[in-house]
């Protein structure tokens, strides 16, 4: 099975790409680089993680990096900003099928955890998946905190995905927690989603690792 993982430099996604990459023969990790809402720290940190998941993990990774900071910024400069982080996670999902179709990949692999943070309430979780014909595998989706963290840190990943870093600054300072699709078709039709998405994937770059 080949699968595309949707990573960052935090705790959970690399979590959970590494738990999947036990069943899988290649894994393609994605990256929004969310710059110049984050800083390059970001992802000196986040390709540490990577690099250590691919002396761990038992099958093919490959990674692409691709630039997400102008659909964010077109999105806080002509949408309903707490709707942002749902916006970002919707968009990293199609960057992801995207490159899953192309690749014939096979699932999206996401670090969800119900109800830990804004993005990943239930109803909030329907409305990104809702981007994607593939199914999500969500290997974490019933665990908590700490469950994660014990992961992490068995695996090598903690002290990486805990480095000093500043936090995305597109988060608005009320997200939305209960998300409606409508609500979201609603923002999203202000804008060309199909040219962002396009934009993004164009400029990827495909990492040596």
């Amino acid at each position: 099975m080949k699968f595309v993982a949707l990573m960052s430099s935090g705790i959970d996604s690399p979590v959970a790409t590494y738990l999947l990459s036990k069943i899988a023969q290649e894994i393609i990790i994605v990256h929004s680089n969310n710059t110049p809402f984050s800083e390059d720290i970001e992802v000196e940190k986040f390709l540490k993680i990577v690099k250590h998941l691919k002396e761990k993990s038992p099958c093919k990774i490959e990674l692409y990096i691709l630039p997400n900071g102008n659909s964010l910024s077109n999105y806080k400069k002509n949408c309903e900003n707490r709707y942002t982080c749902v916006f970002c996670k919707r968009m990293m999902v199609r960057y992801a099928d995207k490159i899953a179709k192309k690749e014939k990949a096979d699932a999206i692999i996401m670090g969800d955890s119900l109800g830990q943070v804004a993005s990943q309430t239930l109803k909030n979780l329907r409305v990104v998946e809702q981007v994607t014909s593939l199914p999500i595998l969500r290997p974490l989706i019933g665990l908590d905190k700490e469950d994660i963290i014990k992961i992490a840190k068995n695996i090598g990943t903690y002290d990486f995905s805990t480095s000093p870093s500043i936090s995305c600054r597109a988060v608005p300072k009320k997200p939305s927690t209960q998300a409606r699709l409508e609500q979201i078709l609603v923002e999203e039709s202000k804008l060309d989603v199909e040219k962002l998405v396009n934009q993004a994937i164009k400029n990827a770059d495909l990492i040596e690792l």
